[in-house]
């Protein structure tokens, strides 16, 4: 059994980042394929013993990915900042359980190794680490929201 809104977040992460295709495999021989390219897209569980893929429709595969939000363009003053950038594809999260204090805010000064943020990729948290110390002058990231690789988190003031 496939849970639709575990599909509908890859969906999104896919659509977000600039990988074409994803392939996931489980332990219990259950696949999933999501691809960009060719005419349509399309969503294939697979279970071992099936000889051939059980397709989900194309304009469902369409109707689960919902369109994100453009970043904010970001401020020419901030260019002598150092920025964060995501590691890796995943989901934002600014504090480490959902209605706790943000690790950071704009202002605050951060010491090189503090935690940023976390980074959910797999069911896996991922801590962000600053790369310098410095204070924040900007928090790109939106709290729960997908992020892909090598966008800007944070943008911190060296001292």
């Amino acid at each position: 059994m496939i849970d639709l809104r575990y599909v509908k977040k890859l969906l999104e992460m896919l659509d977000e980042s600039t990988v074409d295709s994803l392939e996931i495999s489980s332990e219990k021989g259950m696949r999933i394929r999501l691809s960009k390219s060719g005419p349509a897209r399309a969503v294939m569980p697979m279970a071992a013993a099936q000889a051939a893929p059980i397709a989900v429709a194309a304009p469902v595969a369409a109707a689960l990915a919902a369109p994100a939000p453009a970043p904010a363009a970001a401020e020419p003053a901030k260019s002598n900042a150092i920025e964060v950038k995501s590691p890796m594809v995943g989901t934002f999260y600014g504090a480490p359980e959902p209605g706790a204090a943000p690790y950071v805010a704009v202002g605050q000064t951060v010491k090189q190794g503090q935690v940023l943020c976390i980074i959910e990729a797999m069911k896996i948290m991922n801590e962000i680490e600053s790369e310098v110390s410095g204070t924040v002058v900007e928090v790109c990231g939106q709290d729960a929201h997908p992020v892909e690789f090598g966008q800007v988190l944070f943008r911190v003031r060296p001292n």
